[in-house]
């Protein structure tokens, strides 16, 4: 029988090995515990297409129009066509969607036109998913072992000259083989000292994939949530608290959004970041308020429970007054280049969810489309393993049109390089490669990431730290080569988005 290994336990992750097990002998690992995964933190819901009013063909426009003209249409229309099977097998699965009056509840988010966003819980759909997928692993035949850090992949030279995943290296030495290796280890949010993601989120995949020698893209994209709470404990404010109506204001009371995009505080992620991070200069670094006292605070404790708890444990009664917000770090659509099959540039190695790249996102995320995708491909790429396996769509070496070459990137540490602290590198990416980047303070991170010297493994933090730098340094070399602004790739020294420069970048380490 087929050995399948999964890293990773977000929705991408744990639907791939619950897929595979009906099939394979899976082994699902995870870092930290099962529940430790951007899926669990995710608030505002899952976007799919469940009513007669709606449409796949809406959906698509929607999500394409966010993209900023890098989404991959192909992929699009998949999680499109395919999301509302994938939501009704995480029903099947034990996640309970919120319902009014016996039918799903439907709510709104920013870029969306029609009311699509499901919920379980209030705000609390991640969690929902995750539990229940838990308790599905926890009863299934996967083999799970949490508190396992897989630290680096192993790849074999094959006899005909090629080379294929064969496994893992375990932080302790052990190596774990399979004959698929499958990575869904999220995103990199602790890149930045701001950001929506847990603990966890240190960008193990892409960096295991970088050493590797697979192609990556996209790492430039990254997307900065417009509302979190100032406060010491970072904490997300759903999108769906603006889907029901509140507003940002600046310190005068007055609401500056109707000014930047005629969808106001419902407009892209970017452009309400954006906006929000300019406004928070002209006062002097003050953050921006949400407004949502006219919701009225029994309406915001029922529909946004989580939400309502974290903000009165920070001392904010946001039923009654304005709350704080500044933006953060939430999500990457860059990631290892994969196809629509989850397939990567090594054969063996697949990658699904928030580490892969498969040109859905574009160059920004619309709203709530992650959790579907994770449900979708991590559903996708377990197909992808049948006799004979589906037909090559694009190889992820020579992508076409659309999918530049890759460049060789320079990951390497400077002979002189001296060591730094996590503080160190996240507010140097915060600083020149975070919400607005040019290319003198970009080439200054470059050069100063490049005096980092990479830890030696001992832990499992001097492991992350060092899957950290390796990513930083990747990002900033691909935001420097994008000289054009882009989704959630700004630079105000080339402020305008050239037609010219409507591709997917492409990337190897030397």
């Amino acid at each position: 029988m087929k050995s399948i290994l999964v890293v990773g336990s977000g929705v991408a992750g744990m639907t791939a090995a619950l897929e595979a097990a009906e099939h394979y002998d899976v082994t699902l690992l995870t870092k930290s515990d099962l529940s430790q995964s951007n899926t669990r933190y995710a608030q505002g819901g899952i976007a799919v297409v469940t009513t007669e009013g709606d449409s796949v063909e809406s959906h698509v426009a929607d999500t394409l129009l966010a993209g900023a003209g890098l989404s991959d249409q192909d992929a699009v229309q998949l999680l499109c066509e395919e999301g509302p099977a994938a939501f009704d097998e995480l029903i099947d699965r034990g996640v309970k969607f919120d319902q009014v009056d016996g039918h799903l509840a439907h709510g709104l988010e920013a870029a969306h036109s029609h009311a699509r966003i499901l919920h379980a819980g209030g705000d609390a759909t991640g969690a929902g998913i995750a539990y229940a997928l838990i308790d599905q692993v926890r009863a299934s035949k996967v083999s799970v072992r949490e508190s396992t850090a897989a630290v680096d992949l192993v790849i074999e030279d094959l006899p005909d000259g090629g080379h294929r995943a064969v496994g893992v290296t375990l932080l302790n030495g052990e190596v774990v083989r399979a004959d698929v290796v499958i990575l869904a280890t999220g995103g990199a949010g602790q890149l930045f000292p701001y950001t929506t993601n847990p603990e966890v989120a240190t960008g193990d995949g892409v960096a295991m994939a970088l050493r590797a020698g697979a192609v990556v893209s996209d790492l430039e994209f990254y997307q900065f949530h417009p509302t979190s709470l100032d406060a010491p404990d970072n904490f997300l404010i759903s999108e769906a608290v603006r889907g029901e109506g509140a507003v940002l204001i600046d310190r005068e009371g007055k609401r500056f959004m109707l000014d930047i995009h005629p969808d106001a505080e419902l407009a892209p992620r970017d452009v309400v970041a954006r906006a929000i991070a300019v406004q928070m200069a002209k006062q002097s670094g003050v953050p921006v308020r949400l407004d949502c006292t006219h919701l009225g605070a029994d309406f915001l404790a029922k529909r946004f429970p989580n939400i309502d708890a974290a903000c009165r444990a920070q001392g904010f009664d946001w039923g009654n007054e304005p709350i704080p917000v500044t933006p953060a770090a939430h999500y990457w659509m860059g990631g290892i280049r994969a196809d629509e099959w989850g397939r990567t540039s090594i054969p063996g190695l697949y990658a699904v969810g928030e580490v892969a790249c498969n040109g859905l996102h574009g160059a920004n995320r619309l709203a709530s489309n992650s959790l579907l995708e994770g449900a979708v491909y991590g559903t996708r790429c377990i197909a992808a393993l049948a006799d004979p396996p589906p037909p090559e769509h694009r190889d992820a070496e020579d992508c076409g049109a659309d999918w530049a070459q890759p460049f060789a990137l320079d990951l390497a540490d400077h002979a002189d390089a001296d060591n730094f602290t996590r503080d160190d590198l996240q507010r140097l990416m915060w600083e020149f490669a975070g919400l607005t980047r040019t290319g003198d303070r970009m080439l200054a991170a470059s050069r100063r990431l490049a005096a980092f010297s990479t830890p030696r493994v001992t832990d499992a933090k001097s492991a992350e730290d060092a899957n950290l730098l390796i990513v930083s340094r990747a990002v900033v070399e691909m935001a420097l080569a994008r000289e054009e602004s882009r989704g959630g790739h700004y630079r105000s020294d080339f402020p305008a988005t050239l037609p010219a420069q409507a591709h997917h970048s492409s990337a190897v380490q030397k």
